[in-house]
């Protein structure tokens, strides 16, 4: 047999060979029948074959391992014949045979560019089958392995044209490369499938709308059919090539935003097979014709004949049935393209891995640079020699070193105090400022992930928050930039452009340049962030916009732990000191004190005790409620943490509030300034959690102290998470443990030895208690202020402390036995604030029965005392008042009253009586129904007429606040009873105090009962105190009737009820301060002639209501201007009544 050359003919000899001899033996497919190759000889081909070209050009050596060149054998094969030509079906299943896959596939892929597709090779790629192989080792030599052999599947996402196969040597990664290869195929066959599935889909979709429907839309035009998914995207596609074609980028753009889920470059995104319309001008311009409808002209190869609505469904669920399967094919075939990738990348990190370095800048400041993989280089040498260069200016250094304060806070407590820096990591944006890139690839890196988010923001920066956003885009390349750029005077404009980005940061974006701030501090050190950052800082101090300042505030906060110590201590504080005293903005003042706060937890100078101190007073005087907030969630606990570790807590700071209370209370003998006092006690009150953990922590016991579980509820909810004595102390299991010996330590063992603990009890606790006997009983904010203390300090201290050392101390001032009960020197004390402060403050801290049971006992104890020895009730009021605040001591207080009604002595229930005025505001109908009215009756029922006489506010204050008529019909009836009956019509003090009541509860009673029973009752009082014998209860009753006349005033009084009892009643009063009061008599006449005016103007508004709406406004007019001069003549009459009190 001659030999031949195959690779010797060109394509034009192998046309004009093929063209005379065409056969079919070339086209069929080995399961039509095609003969294979002869065994004797692979390369002889059949006798009917058709003499082909063949089209093979590799040399890669064959993986059965037996090294034979694929061109060397099929030269020696084919050296025997001359004329004879090889069919390209023989060489396909040689080939196939052989394992030569990507020969095979090249081979596949050239006859389809040239429009000669072989079955053979189309059916072998096309089945997934072939491909599967259960280990990744190559097959042993001896191992038969047909066409159909199967092969291990290998992750790439690149193609197989793009495979640059001279990266790689023949000897290391052929065999993932090839897998690589034949897996990239293979998913593009497999996009090609569900490409078709979509399209058959996207037909059977279409034809799913309900014939019924589509008639309904069609017999009325008016009902306009909904849009289909299809439809839209189409649409939408012509929409945006119009805007582009005409010049509407800025609108293509945000249209393409604004539908991302659909790709305007390709019309196939919009449906497979379907025809692509005119543009959106030619659609206009032929809007008079009919457009052929895209499922008349879809692709015939998919086209399905007309199919009933079963049919149709079931196609469709076949369909998608497919796709689900070619999803779950496509998952695992990525999951291996994972895993390979995985494996290419460690073998060329195994092959190349540069060491790791510095970079060094010129100011002597290092950036530190982690060693990191470089990507594999070409070979060419001029790239070799710049990563060599780049390489040789790096440098190791030591990490960057910071000064550590001298100080002792716990984790958890400077945790809580940096908490307060506003700074946002959350984020996509916040996380890449707080990771400043520090190597040439993590710039890189950086810059492609970010510049992705800048580019449509900068074609888009016509619109103002698109230009805010791509500031706030910009702030980690300035921050990069800035951190990395060897010029300190170019890195000083950087960190300028940073502090003036944005006019007026809002809060996201003021956390977001402090987050960049702090991730530069931490990369250059403290010497740059002193040279480079508090200068921009300083030059922002005084800026117009408050944004601009705030932001200066919390930088300085945020900083403090990067600063050196001596900056920390003198510019930085002196800086917010300027701005705590200068700036008007309350947002600015809040910040300043927060970040002081956390200067305070970082200073360690001694010699700023006295400046932090006096920062405290002046941020706890600010008339912002938010910078006062501030001071006690922040300042106060780093300032006391401080003075903690300095030893002058308890000897410094806490003495020096004192001592200004004291002195405060001496200065206010005549008025005391009670915002001041609050300022002092405050400050005062958020001391208690450090202090009590000063005392734990100097315990004799603290050595012993093993972790435990959970705390007790023990202590009141804290402030903030700084007053949390848990963070103070460390940790929640060492506060457990330090909580069960400190218990035990007070039961069992005392206090010898425990100095701190002493010293608050026999200095502070009395200091303390001295000064509560010196506060007026009848301020009610300074009672509620000390109660309020005292109560959280003795529950931070405890049960058994409070039982065992603050209990015995007030009991032994107040002297409550009963043989003291006509001692006046010792009752002094029980007139005082202590009597309030004690039973609001002390006795209710904790709430079991014993110490209810003591709260009762105590307020029955002092009832009884002060209403026995004549004193003053001041200090029982303030309990109860304190005391009646909230529901829960309702209950009690009303055990304690009914104590005072069934009491012997009619001076206990006087008392009692008057008691109940107090505690009726704010209490249940259901239990003024079921106790206090019974209870007031029964008080009513006794024989002395002072007892009954003090009832009477207390059925006023009901007859205002409840409105269950039942109840108030009980009430009413008791009030007729007073004013009625013959044996209280000499009664001049009850007289007296039914006045008082009704010029008190009048104005808010029910309309009806002032009506009906308040004012006629005046008219009756003020009737028979013309006839009053006695001169001075004649002037006292008129006195009364003023007051309670100009009260009543104010209010909406009918026509009727005008006429028959209020001008009446005035006149009879007009006629008692004739003689007693000539100044009084002109008041009163004024208010009759406006009583007078009112009546006669209302009576012709509904005379001429029917006959014009002019008139109507006119009386509006005349009673709107009649209540406001009322108002004005009530405020004089009350005046002059106390001037007629004066006299008197």
């Amino acid at each position: 047999m001659a030999s031949v050359n195959p690779f010797n003919l060109s394509d034009s000899e192998e046309e004009a060979e093929r063209r005379p001899n065409e056969t079919v033996d070339t086209e069929r497919s080995p399961s039509d029948g095609a003969p294979g190759p002869p065994p004797g000889n692979p390369f002889s081909p059949p006798a009917d074959a058709e003499p082909p070209t063949l089209l093979l050009s590799s040399n890669r050596t064959s993986p059965s391992g037996e090294g034979i060149s694929f061109s060397a054998a099929a030269t020696s094969a084919m050296a025997g014949s001359g004329e004879t030509r090889v069919s390209v079906d023989v060489i396909a299943a040689q080939l196939l045979r052989d394992q030569y896959i990507l020969t095979a596939l090249e081979f596949h892929t050239e006859l389809l560019e040239a429009g000669r597709e072989l079955p053979r090779l189309r059916d072998y790629f096309s089945n997934p089958g072939n491909f599967e192989r259960q280990s990744g080792t190559p097959p042993a030599k001896d191992q038969v392995l047909g066409p159909g052999g199967p092969l291990n599947r290998a992750g790439s996402i690149s193609t197989l044209d793009s495979l640059d196969f001279a990266r790689y040597s023949d000897d290391g990664n052929r065999e993932s490369d090839e897998r690589v290869a034949v897996l990239e195929f293979e998913l593009r066959k497999a996009k090609e499938t569900i490409q078709a599935l979509r399209a058959n889909l996207t037909q059977a979709a279409e034809s799913e709308v309900p014939s019924q429907e589509r008639k309904n839309f069609k017999s009325s035009p008016e009902i306009q059919e909904p849009i289909r998914p299809l439809e839209k995207r189409a649409l939408n596609f012509l929409v945006n090539e119009y805007l582009l074609k005409n010049e509407y980028k800025l609108s293509s753009i945000t249209f393409s935003d604004e539908n991302d889920d659909q790709d305007f470059e390709l019309w196939d995104d919009v449906g497979l097979n379907i025809p692509k319309p005119p543009d959106l001008l030619q659609l206009y311009r032929n809007c008079g014709t009919p457009l052929p409808s895209p499922r008349s002209t879809a692709d015939v190869s998919v086209g399905k004949p007309d199919l009933s609505q079963q049919q149709q469904t079931e196609v469709v669920q076949e369909l998608e049935y497919q796709i689900s399967l070619l999803n779950n094919e496509k998952q695992s075939l990525a999951e291996q393209i994972k895993k390979l990738q995985s494996e290419i990348q460690t073998l060329k990190r195994t092959v190349s891995s540069p060491p790791p370095a510095t970079l060094d800048l010129d100011n002597g400041q290092y950036i530190d640079i982690r060693g990191v993989s470089e990507p594999e280089t070409d070979p060419d040498p001029p790239s070799t020699q710049i990563t060599s260069q780049s390489h040789n200016k790096l440098k190791s250094r030591p990490p960057v070193q910071f000064d550590k304060p001298n100080r002792k806070l716990s984790p958890a407590f400077q945790q809580a105090l940096l908490s307060f820096c506003r700074m946002c990591s959350d984020s996509r944006l916040g996380a890449e400022v707080s990771r400043i890139a520090d190597s040439e690839e993590s710039v890189m890196l950086m810059l492609g992930r970010c510049l992705p988010h800048i580019v449509p923001n900068v074609l888009l920066a016509k619109r103002e928050r698109m230009v805010a956003h791509l500031c706030q885009e910009l702030i980690p390349l300035i921050l990069c930039t800035a951190c990395l750029h060897p010029e300190p005077k170019e890195r000083d404009q950087l960190l300028h452009i940073l502090f003036n980005l944005i006019k007026r940061p809002d809060d996201e974006q003021r956390q977001m340049i402090l987050t960049g701030c702090v991730a530069f501090a931490r990369h250059v050190g403290p010497t740059r962030v002193e040279a480079e950052l508090l200068p921009q800082c300083w030059e922002q101090i005084n800026h117009k916009y408050p944004e601009r300042r705030l932001l200066v505030a919390e930088s300085c906060g945020a900083l403090a732990p990067y600063l050196p110590k001596e900056i920390r201590s003198s510019l930085v504080l002196s800086m917010l000191q300027q701005m705590l005293t200068e700036d008007k903005a309350d947002m600015v003042r809040e910040a300043v004190v927060k970040s002081l706060g956390i200067i305070m937890g970082y200073i360690d100078d001694p010699d700023k005790y006295s400046q932090g101190f006096e920062l405290m007073l002046l941020s706890l005087g600010d008339p912002s409620e938010r910078v006062v907030s501030a001071v006690h969630q922040v300042f106060i606990p780093a300032f006391a943490a401080w003075t903690t570790e300095l030893g002058t807590l308890h000897t410094a700071l806490i003495p020096s509030l004192l001592a200004r209370i004291e002195k405060l209370l001496m200065q206010g003998e005549h008025g005391l300034d009670e915002h001041k006092l609050h300022v002092f006690l405050s400050a005062l009150q958020s001391l208690i959690p450090p202090l009590f953990a000063v005392v734990l922590q100097n315990a004799p016991f603290t050595s012993r102290a093993k972790l435990h579980g959970d705390i007790p509820r023990r202590f009141p909810k804290p402030a903030s998470p700084l007053q949390d004595v848990a963070a103070i102390i460390g940790s929640r299991e060492m506060l457990s443990a330090l909580l069960l010996l400190y218990d035990h330590q007070l039961e069992h063992e005392g206090t010898t030895g425990w100095d701190s603990l002493l010293w608050v009890v026999n200095q502070l606790l009395p200091q303390l208690i001295e000064i509560v006997g010196r506060i007026n009983v009848t301020s009610s904010t300074c009672v509620h202020e000390f109660s309020r203390f005292f109560w959280r300090f003795c529950r931070t201290f405890g049960k058994i402390f409070t039982n065992t050392k603050v209990k015995p101390q007030f009991q032994e001032i107040l002297r409550l036995s009963e043989e003291n009960v006509d001692a006046s020197a010792g009752n002094g004390i029980l007139t005082k604030a202590t009597v309030p402060i004690y039973a609001t403050g002390v006795l209710t801290c904790y709430n079991q029965e014993e110490d209810r049971k003591l709260l009762v006992g105590f307020l029955e104890d002092v009832m009884t005392t002060l209403s026995l020895s004549h004193a003053p009730l001041d200090s029982l009021k303030a309990s109860f008042v304190e005391l009646g605040a909230n529901p829960v001591y309702h209950e009690l207080l009303l055990t304690v009253l009914w104590y005072g009604v069934v009491h012997t002595s009619a001076l206990v229930r006087c008392t009692a009586a008057r008691m109940f005025e107090l505690v009726l505001r704010g209490m249940s109908e259901a239990l003024v129904d079921r106790r206090a009215a019974p209870a007031l009756i029964t008080l009513c029922s006794g024989p002395e007429f002072s007892v009954r006489i003090s009832t009477i506010p207390a059925f006023g204050t009901i007859m205002e606040t409840v409105t269950q008529k039942e109840l108030l019909e009980r009430v009413k009836m008791q009030l007729a009873s007073f004013l009625e009956d013959p044996q209280y019509q000499d009664q001049h003090s009850l007289h007296m105090e039914i006045i008082r009541t009704f010029g008190r509860v009048g104005p808010n009673a029910e309309p009806r009962f002032r009506d009906e029973f308040v004012l006629p009752h005046l008219h009756k009082l003020a009737l028979a105190n013309n006839s009053q014998a006695v001169e001075s209860k004649r002037i006292d009753i008129a006195t009364q009737l003023f007051e309670a006349y100009s009260a009543l005033s104010c209010c909406f009084i009918s026509e009727e009820v005008m006429v028959n009892h209020f001008l009446p009643g005035l006149r009879c009063l007009r006629t008692d301060m004739e003689q007693l009061s000539p100044e009084h008599e002109v008041i009163l006449s004024s208010m009759i002639k406006e009583c007078e005016i009112k009546v006669e103007n209302r009576g012709m508004a509904d005379a001429q209501g029917s006959m014009s709406i002019a008139s109507s406004l006119v009386g509006e007019d005349a009673k709107t201007k009649f209540l406001s001069k009322m108002g004005q003549l009530t405020t004089s009459g009350a005046m002059l009544a106390n001037v007629f009190q004066r006299k008197k």
